[in-house]
């Protein structure tokens, strides 16, 4: 089912998500369901749980929006439950991001360049698998959102009082999108 994309300014996006809970696979797949129906018409390419709401540690990620500009993510799509960063390089790469929670807004943001996570895939068996460049950008953004984070906490301090405005704008529903959002 489509729900709404919560905007910046509702509390859900500041809260550190729960585990899913792996004895309830329904609920699970419910929700991964979810993610995806929400994910195709907001034109993004990744979604986490709290983004719809749902305060659980669940991200989907479609590497198909950007193959235009990436043509290695052609057809790259995970379902990460319960993810774990267990490695990331010591080197990093700078990229502007934008987010569906925090429309109209792109920043520079640095992050590791190469990451391994385990995790639990739609079907709920555990993986293990490193990622890297603009793969490894979309799960670490959409990874902190499960830690209450948004991309715009990561720029500099002056950036993000420039921002202020703005984002105020937004956690006042002073926006609009092409998705189905909602502010709390």
């Amino acid at each position: 089912m489509i729900k709404p994309i919560y905007l910046y300014g509702s509390p859900v996006l500041r809260k550190v998500a729960d585990p899913a809970d792996l004895g309830n696979p329904d609920e699970v797949k419910q929700l991964i369901t979810d993610l995806w129906d929400t994910l195709g018409p907001s034109e993004g390419c990744g979604l986490a749980a709290p983004q719809i709401g749902e305060s659980r540690r669940v991200v989907v990620v479609d590497g198909d929006v950007m193959a235009d500009v990436y043509p290695y993510l052609a057809g790259f799509k995970r379902t990460f439950v319960n993810p774990v960063v267990v490695e990331e390089s010591e080197e990093t790469v700078t990229y502007n991001e934008g987010c569906l929670s925090v429309p109209g807004i792109y920043c520079d943001v640095t992050r590791p360049k190469k990451i391994k996570v385990e995790y639990y895939d739609a079907n709920l068996e555990k993986q293990v698998e490193e990622f890297d460049n603009f793969a490894a950008r979309m799960i670490e953004h959409e990874f902190s959102h499960l830690d209450g984070v948004l991309f715009t906490d990561l720029v500099a301090q002056i950036r993000r009082k420039m921002l202020a405005g703005k984002l105020q704008k937004i956690s006042a529903g002073k926006v609009g999108t092409r998705y189905k959002s909602r502010i709390k």
